[in-house]
């Protein structure tokens, strides 16, 4: 053994209180043997001194590895999580107890754990966060040289974000238990649980499409399914669509004219600066960012989907923001963005540094899912709907929210905030930005249908 690791050992390794009180009954015997000349006394603690040299013949100088893993695949709410713990040992010394214990968010419900193959089932009681879990417990097991046990947790991911699985320690006993290891902690490690998405399909089409392809008709003749009418040939058009049976009965060339399909760009905007009501998780009560965060995906997966743009922005202090793009790998962006969702207070008004003319195109589709639990939100809606967009008011506020109780006037106040609250809903309607309640599939079908009759109507301006 080199140099360096003696040095070391004595501060990885202690001597624990078996190793004290053999070390003192062992001094206690020999003292009174020789102050009182009695022999059987040092007959009595040789036993004590062999077993404690022998215990301590092969001295661990290594301390434990633990490591901590997760599994990497993406989880789901209410999908199946698995992570593992190990702790090993590199020495050459076994490890005769190790302890080991790691911390689980309450998030990640563990439902069985077990080590070296015997497990640990839970109650299949459907507990919530901040409820205890079977993994919620010191595991112990003894470790061979230059080998490693692992501990193996497994349960359901109970809501989107990004949960942590550790910090996880260890700490073992060696020498028969007279030596014990200082504590080897590793940093937690996160597990990516996207959101839920809710059923939805907004079967209307899109008030404005702003693309030169895609799957919305626009009202511009161009290349598409869409038929327009039959017109005579011109110079450009192309052969196949020449119509014979109208061309043979008007004696002259007619084509068949459709209407270009064109994409949308869709922006979903993400009220932030308020949180309302109490997650249980996927099986439990919604909160305001459960709706919020599980709504945004659906609805961009359904245009993701279509062939649109889908871009993402936040209304609140930090104002982040995703840019427009279209495909698969724009959807898996999208679910990334969405982990780091959270509610976010400002006593200043985040519009102006939000909503730039280089962040809104004039012809995107803007989505708000907001609680409206701030004046500042329906002002934000209304400045939308001045400046020319197409806006639609998703209300996240959950149906279910409960007044306080026992709390003196607290249930006539919040009385008088729903009803000021309505007014406010009533007013933005009034201002021509619709609000519907985020109710799954077909939400927006209605509106949806509206805003496309009003992009259709002639403008009248003023002179």
């Amino acid at each position: 053994m080199s140099e360096r690791s003696d040095r070391t050992a004595p501060t990885n390794w202690t001597p624990t209180w078996a190793f004290g009180r053999a070390v003192l009954l062992t001094g206690l015997l020999l003292v009174a043997a020789v102050l009182l000349g009695r022999v059987d006394l040092i007959v009595l603690a040789v036993p004590f001194a062999l077993g404690t040299a022998y215990a301590l013949r092969r001295r661990p100088v290594e301390l434990p590895r633990v490591w901590l893993s997760a599994d990497e695949d993406p989880l789901v709410e209410g999908g199946a999580m698995a992570g593992t713990v190990t702790v090993g040992n590199p020495g050459a010394v076994p490890y005769d107890v190790a302890v080991l214990r790691t911390r689980v968010s309450p998030w990640l419900r563990v439902e069985r754990a077990g080590l070296a193959g015997s497990a640990v089932v839970g109650t299949g009681r459907s507990a919530g966060a901040g409820q205890p879990t079977v993994a919620d417990r010191p595991f112990v097991t003894s470790v061979a040289p230059d080998t490693a046990v692992d501990l193996e947790l497994a349960g359901t991911a109970l809501r989107w974000g990004r949960h942590p699985l550790g910090p996880a320690g260890a700490r073992v006993a060696a020498a028969q238990g007279l030596l014990v290891s200082r504590a080897v902690v590793v940093e937690p490690v996160r597990s990516k649980v996207y959101p839920k998405t809710e059923p939805f399909e907004a079967v209307e089409v899109m008030p404005r499409a702003a693309g030169l392809v895609g799957a919305h008709h626009s009202r511009r003749p161009g290349e598409g399914g869409e038929l327009a009418g039959v017109r005579v040939f011109a110079p450009g058009d192309r052969l196949r669509r020449i119509d014979w049976r109208v061309s043979l009965r008007a004696r002259q060339l007619h084509v068949a004219a459709t209407l270009s399909d064109r994409d949308a760009e869709v922006v979903v905007l993400l009220d932030v600066l308020a949180e309302a009501g109490r997650s249980g998780g996927v099986t439990g009560t919604a909160s305001v960012l459960d709706t919020t965060v599980r709504a945004a995906a659906a609805i961009a997966e359904h245009y993701l989907h279509r062939g649109d743009r889908v871009a993402l922005l936040e209304y609140g202090p930090s104002a982040r923001r995703l840019r427009p793009a279209t495909g698969r790998r724009q959807y898996l962006t999208v679910l990334e963005w969405l982990l780091d969702v959270k509610a976010q207070s400002s006593p200043h008004e985040p519009y102006d540094h939000v909503f730039g003319p280089q962040l809104l195109s004039a012809d995107a589709l803007v989505v708000v899912l907001t609680p409206l639990l701030e004046e500042r939100s329906a002002q934000m809606l209304a400045r939308l709907a001045r400046s020319g967009r197409f806006v639609v008011a998703v209300d996240t506020l959950p149906a279910d929210l409960s007044p306080p109780k026992d709390r003196g006037w607290a249930e006539v106040a919040y009385r008088l905030w729903r009803l000021d609250r309505d007014t406010m809903i009533a007013q933005l309607r009034e201002h021509g930005v619709p609000v519907v309640p985020w109710a799954g599939a077909g939400s927006l079908d209605q509106v949806l249908r509206d805003v496309a009759r009003l992009a259709t109507a002639p403008r009248v301006g003023g002179r």
